[in-house]
C-alpha cells in the first residue's frame, strides 16, 4: 500500500504593507510641507519652539494616520482570508467528504480515494481528511468481511437444510408407519422453517438463493410452497383461481417474499385467527393479498414498513432484533420488481399486497401434465395433513 502524498503547505500570506508605507510617505510629505512653512512663516525669535511644535505635531499625525491605515488594509485582509477559510471548509464538508465516502462504500481503497479528491490546501485538514478516509476505509473493509462470512454461512445452512428435506422426504417414502409418518412430517416442516431464516440471511447479506427452476413456477405452487415455511400454516386460506405461472428465475423469490408477509401476518394476529390470501389478476400482473383479523397498524408502524419494502437501499442498522420479515421483502422486491404495500383489512388486521409485475408472469402449457419441480409433502404433526412445498 503507498503511502499518500501530503499536499504541499500554502505559502503563510501576510497582510499587504504598501497601502501603509504609501499613507506613510503620503503624510510625511504633507505634513513635512505644512511644516516647512509653518516654520519660515513664524517670527524668527519663534522659530524654534514652533519647529518643535509642528514637528511633534507632523509625527503624531503621521503615525496616526499610518497606523490606521495599516489597521483597515489588515482588518480587510483578515476578512478575505476569514471569507476564504470559510468557503474552503464548506467546500471539504460539503463536497470533500460527501465524495470521500461515497468512493470509499462503492469499494475504492482509502489510497485510491485520497490520490483522486482535491488534496485540502493546510497540513491540519489534509490530515484530518487522511484520518478519516483510512477509518472509513476500515470499516468498510470489516463490514464487506462480515457481510461475506455471513453469506458463507447462510449458503452452507442452506445446503444443509436442503440435504436435510432431501432425506426427509425419502424417509417418508420408505415408512409407511402413520405415527412416523407424522413425525418425519412435522421434522420436515420445521426443516422448511430454518431453511426459509437461511434464505432470508443469504438475501440481506447480498447472497444467491439456494433454490433456482429454469421453468415457470404455476401460481398453485407459488402459494402452497409459501404457506408450507411458516409455523401457523393451518391457519392459512388460499383463495385462487388463477391458471398463471411466475418465471423460474423469479419463483424462489416471490415465494420467499409471499412467505414472510405471511409469517408477519401469523405473528401480529390471534393464535386462532385465519390468513385469507387472494390471487387477482389485472392488466399490470398479479396482485396476491394476504389479509389477517389482528392489530391494525399505528400510522408509525405502517411508514416503517413502507420504507422497509420501499425502493431504498437497504440500512442494516434500522433493522431490530429478529424481525428481518420486511426488510427481506424489500430486498426480494428490488430485485424483482415486486411492490408492496399495507392497507386496513376488511377483516379488522392489515392487508399486506404485492404486484407481481406482468413480466415475469407466463400462461402454463396444458400438455403435459406435469408435477411442479422439486415438491415435497411439507405438514404439520397432523396426520393426513400435506401442503406442496417447493
Amino acid at each position: 500500500m503507498t503511502a499518500h502524498t501530503p499536499p504541499a503547505r500554502r505559502r503563510t500570506e501576510r497582510p499587504p504593507v504598501r497601502q501603509a508605507l504609501l499613507a506613510l510617505l503620503i503624510s510625511l510629505a504633507t505634513t513635512g510641507a505644512g511644516w516647512l512653512a509653518g516654520v519660515y512663516a513664524a517670527p524668527e525669535s519663534f522659530r524654534i519652539p514652533v519647529a518643535w511644535g509642528a514637528g511633534a505635531a507632523a509625527v503624531v499625525v503621521c503615525a496616526a494616520v499610518t497606523t490606521a491605515t495599516w489597521g483597515f488594509t489588515r482588518y480587510r485582509w483578515l476578512r478575505r482570508s476569514v471569507e476564504a477559510r470559510d468557503a474552503s471548509v464548506r467546500r471539504f464538508t460539503d463536497e470533500t467528504v460527501p465524495d470521500v465516502v461515497r468512493r470509499l462504500r462503492s469499494g475504492a481503497s482509502a489510497d485510491a480515494v485520497l490520490a483522486a479528491v482535491p488534496a485540502p490546501e493546510d497540513e491540519a485538514t489534509a490530515q484530518v481528511l487522511r484520518t478519516l478516509a483510512t477509518e472509513i476505509g476500515h470499516g468498510e473493509t470489516s463490514k464487506a468481511a462480515a457481510m461475506a462470512a455471513c453469506a458463507n454461512a447462510a449458503g452452507r445452512m442452506q445446503a444443509l437444510t436442503t440435504g436435510m428435506l432431501a432425506d426427509l422426504r425419502e424417509m417418508e417414502h420408505r415408512h409407511g408407519d402413520e405415527n412416523v409418518l407424522g413425525d418425519l412430517l412435522h421434522l420436515d416442516h420445521r426443516t422448511a422453517q430454518a431453511g426459509r431464516l437461511a434464505d432470508s440471511i443469504a438475501v440481506l447479506t447480498g447472497a444467491r438463493s439456494g433454490r433456482r427452476w429454469a421453468k415457470p413456477i404455476v401460481m398453485e405452487s407459488i402459494l402452497r410452497g409459501a404457506m408450507g415455511r411458516i409455523g401457523g400454516y393451518q391457519r392459512v386460506r388460499l383463495h385462487s383461481t388463477l391458471d398463471v405461472a411466475i418465471a423460474g428465475h423469479a419463483a424462489e423469490g416471490v415465494m420467499h417474499a409471499l412467505a414472510e408477509l405471511l409469517d408477519n401476518a401469523a405473528n401480529f394476529s390471534p393464535p386462532t385467527a385465519e390468513i385469507h390470501v387472494y390471487a387477482e389478476e389485472v392488466p399490470v400482473g398479479v396482485i396476491l393479498t394476504v389479509e389477517d383479523s389482528g392489530l391494525v397498524m399505528s400510522d408509525v408502524a405502517l411508514r416503517r414498513a413502507e420504507r422497509a419494502v420501499s425502493a431504498e437501499a437497504l440500512d442494516l442498522t434500522t433493522l431490530s432484533g429478529t424481525r428481518l420479515g420486511l426488510a427481506v421483502v424489500g430486498c426480494l422486491a428490488r430485485k424483482h420488481g415486486l411492490k408492496v404495500s399495507f392497507r386496513p383489512s376488511a377483516r379488522g388486521g392489515t392487508g399486506a399486497l404485492m404486484m407481481i409485475p406482468q413480466e415475469l408472469i407466463s400462461r402454463p402449457k396444458p400438455l403435459p401434465a406435469q408435477a411442479p419441480p422439486p415438491a415435497a409433502q411439507v405438514a404439520g404433526p397432523a396426520p393426513g395433513l400435506a401442503l406442496t412445498h417447493i
